[in-house]
């Protein structure tokens, strides 16, 4: 992490509707891919890209590349009381995110939905969802 996660830190990273749409994606699936998210957002691949470097200099993501491909999920060293304001958003607010939850959701079951960048069997050990609360 390159900051120091306080309040004023957290809030200030999440004052973006997309930054606030992709934390709380990656925290409900466990983690997402690029593609994934900007398939969900429907928002082009440089701006979820400059979104997600947002994301993971403030500290709550970590990314992996697994070969031409980058996954996000929450960083671990989270505090608890960012994973609770987390979880408590997607409990409370859900109808908010549903739209985009959906599309994710899609894409995932390979419901007829393409993914932007992979076949759907590329992912064949997906990690689990972080535990929020």
């Amino acid at each position: 992490m390159t900051e120091t996660l306080t309040p004023l830190s957290i809030f200030k990273c999440l004052a973006d509707d997309t930054r606030v749409r992709i934390a709380l994606l990656v925290a409900r699936q466990g983690e997402l891919c690029v593609c994934e998210l900007t398939a969900a957002l429907e928002q082009s691949q440089p701006k979820i890209s400059r979104h997600l470097a947002q994301l993971r200099n403030c500290g709550l993501l970590e990314d992996e590349r697994r070969g031409q491909w980058v996954y996000y999920r929450l960083h671990p060293g989270l505090p608890d009381w960012v994973r609770q304001m987390l979880s408590q958003l997607l409990t409370t607010d859900a109808a908010w995110l549903q739209t985009n939850i959906e599309r994710v959701e899609d894409m995932c079951a390979g419901s007829g939905n393409p993914s932007a960048c992979a076949p759907s069997n590329l992912k064949t050990s997906p990690k689990k969802a972080v535990e929020l609360a």
